[in-house]
């Protein structure tokens, strides 16, 4: 139950302590610094509770998106909400980040070298105004939920990089925000606790009921997080959906070679004849619908397989290496433009870097994608 005492900061402050969880829905949103478009008319929503990730290489707008949701960018046109209510839209006012109701976590965690672990984790109360007692109270209940109450009377300059980046979303989540927003938290941390480190965002995700954004350019991070993804790439989203949905149905050549552990294949090849050919070799039936020009062709890891060498059938290549990753092998090898496939079997190849083997393809690709824009060709699913 909500306290007196908490409705009365709600009164004074526009917090709401124990809110609900806001939709979040970005629509046609832009932000153009010197006449170039680093975010290009994006449209997101997703539901309360949500777990978004935005993913995407470097310089696809997804941080500057996410500081458009802070509030530390304005947008040039579109509209932001949280819930039903507008904190931004391009050319008109926006709501001040501190009345967003929204948490960031910085990638460099920015906690106050001057400030003890709990002082820390008090701030953002302390600007909100709350009274001694309760921020004391919240601060105590954060820093249990985040098992640091031993690190409390420490600075950040007495604990490691995992217990500030503890102390960071300590910090975030003591004023009880509606949306929590992650800005790649875990690339200061190494392999082992980064691992571990997601297992526990995603357990505060669940604790706090919030909506949550998370930036990375990490597939496997989204891929784990997510209930849903929104792939970005040069300022546009690629893709949206769960990530279900982008592994198994990518809708680009793009989208299925960055999603995907190891990520699917693409070749490029010509229609003749009713035939799709590549590099000189009879790649299998052209796709329904489609009787000449370019088309590429995805192929899963597990639908290619090393053969002894070249031959009907299979592409020539040199193999290049192989990677256990969980049960299986992944192989690399290379086509002789210098493309990268990766083939997944059960057991590794008697294969030294350098040797040549063939790449056999199966009779169908797993989905075809139109050459000239990239989108699904006639008969793109197997």
């Amino acid at each position: 139950m909500t306290s007196t005492t908490d409705h009365r900061r709600a009164e004074r402050t526009g917090m709401r302590p124990g809110a609900p969880a806001a939709s979040l829905t970005i629509t046609d949103l832009r932000k153009d610094f010197g006449g170039t478009a680093a975010v290009d008319g994006i449209s997101i929503d997703v539901p309360a509770g949500s777990f978004l990730v935005l993913l995407g290489p470097s310089g696809c707008g997804k941080t500057t998106t996410l500081r458009m949701l802070a509030g530390l960018e304005d947008p040039t046109g579109g509209e932001i909400r949280f819930g039903d209510r507008v904190i931004a839209r391009g050319g008109g006012p926006a709501v001040a980040p501190s009345e967003r109701e929204a948490g960031l976590v910085f990638q460099s965690y920015a906690l106050w070298p001057h400030k003890t672990v709990r002082q820390n984790v008090e701030w953002p109360l302390v600007v909100a105004k709350w009274p001694r007692a309760d921020r004391r109270a919240r601060a105590e209940r954060v820093l249990s939920m985040l098992a640091i109450t031993d690190l409390a009377d420490r600075y950040p300059g007495e604990i490691s990089g995992g217990q500030q980046q503890r102390v960071a979303i300590a910090r975030m989540i003591a004023p009880q925000p509606r949306v929590l927003l992650f800005d790649e938290p875990l690339s200061n941390l190494d392999a082992r606790l980064r691992v571990e480190t997601r297992g526990e965002l995603m357990r505060i995700h669940r604790s706090t009921g919030a909506t949550s954004v998370y930036v990375t350019h990490d597939q496997v991070e989204a891929m784990t997080m997510a209930t849903h993804i929104a792939l970005m790439r040069d300022g546009r989203v690629e893709q949206f959906g769960t990530p279900r949905e982008l592994l198994e149905a990518p809708r680009t050549p793009f989208a299925a070679t960055f999603v995907g552990t190891p990520p699917a294949n693409i070749i490029g090849c010509r229609v003749e004849g009713g035939r799709l050919r590549a590099y000189g070799v009879d790649c299998g039936p052209a796709p329904d619908g489609v009787t000449g020009g370019a088309v590429q062709a995805m192929y899963r890891a597990g639908s290619l397989a090393p053969a002894a060498e070249p031959g009907p059938g299979c592409l020539p290549a040199t193999f290049a290496d192989q990677v256990p990753m969980a049960d299986r092998w992944v192989l690399g090898a290379d086509l002789d433009d210098g493309t990268r496939l990766h083939l997944s079997r059960d057991t590794p190849v008697d294969l030294r870097p350098g040797d040549r083997l063939g790449v056999r393809l199966p009779e169908r690709a797993d989905a075809y994608f139109d050459a000239a824009d990239g989108r699904p060709a006639a008969g793109a699913a197997r």
